[in-house]
């Protein structure tokens, strides 16, 4: 049960109320946005609510077991801060939600009802619903380690160890000529071999998408030209001039581990372990299941 202040309280007991909602959002990139549906600005907390913002509420939905509650905020978009080109870029995904119900009269009246993370965004033509769930979905991550032939470290975490800021392994370009919306050739990157960049990342340091991070798809060299593909197309044209850095890539495998990296090592696979193909694998004659060692 909430405790609620006694100010607040005494007010609710009036049977007359002036009562709002709020809504806080603060993005992964640590930018914190304020939403009501009262008809003005709403101040606490240092974060100043933006009144018709489009934003409304649905019901609660909230169990008595585990399952993820959520609540979904809809709206237009009509704010000045909420653009659909940041929805896109993913810039509003997994944002830390607090909804706050407060007297409007005097904010210092105020309750946090729930805290979430923001969801699904589906969009519309002219709207936007966004999925907001309760803290139980952290409960449904994968925690710990992964068992399976690929390494499940990050290229570059302390795991692995490999030094991503070695020039060997990173690389300074400039877009030549966009070639589709994820793909374009790149000047700078000569000295470096031909799929060495594939599952790397690519870091915007210029143009529309500066700030922004994007996966290498494949790699290729011609005529001392790079051609590089990622795996999405970025939500900002990408236009000649733009300037990158890009770092190199891993797949996973013990082989790469050895013979890119010189990493063995620290290598986080088990390439060793019995696939789905053994394990579904029938008795035969020809050497299958007949009880020797894998």
């Amino acid at each position: 049960m909430k405790q609620l202040d006694p100010a607040l309280q005494t007010h609710l007991d009036e049977g007359t109320t002036t009562l709002a909602w709020c809504w806080r959002i603060i993005r992964a990139d640590g930018v914190a946005f304020g939403f009501t549906d009262h008809d003005r600005v709403l101040v606490f907390d240092g974060t100043e609510f933006e009144p018709e913002s489009g934003f409304a509420a649905s019901e609660i939905r909230a169990g008595s077991d585990l399952s993820v509650d959520a609540q979904d905020a809809e709206g237009v978009l009509s704010s000045d801060r909420i653009t659909e080109t940041d929805i896109l870029d993913g810039r509003w995904d997994a944002a830390e939600v607090e909804l706050w119900r407060v007297n409007w009269a005097d904010t210092n009246q105020r309750v946090l009802m729930r805290r979430g993370a923001v969801g699904q965004i589906r969009r519309g033509r002219m709207a936007f619903v966004a999925e907001v769930r309760s803290l139980a979905h952290v409960l449904g991550q994968t925690v710990g380690r992964t068992f399976q032939a690929g390494c499940d470290a990050r290229l570059g975490d302390a795991r692995c160890g490999v030094d991503l800021e070695n020039p060997a392994f990173k690389g300074a370009g400039t877009v030549v000529d966009p070639l589709r919306d994820r793909a374009f050739t790149a000047s700078g990157l000569s000295g470096f071999a031909s799929g060495w960049f594939a599952f790397g990342t690519v870091e915007w340091t210029s143009g529309d998408n500066a700030g922004r991070r994007a996966e290498v798809l494949t790699h290729d060299l011609v005529d001392g030209m790079a051609i590089l593909t990622l795996l999405e197309a970025p939500v900002r044209p990408i236009a000649e001039g733009d300037n990158f850095t890009i770092r190199a890539g891993c797949d996973k495998r013990l082989e790469t581990c050895s013979a890119k990296f010189a990493n063995i090592a620290n290598f986080r696979g088990f390439p060793h372990i019995p696939g789905q193909d053994t394990i579904l694998r029938y008795v035969s004659r020809d050497g299958g299941h007949e009880g020797g060692v894998l």
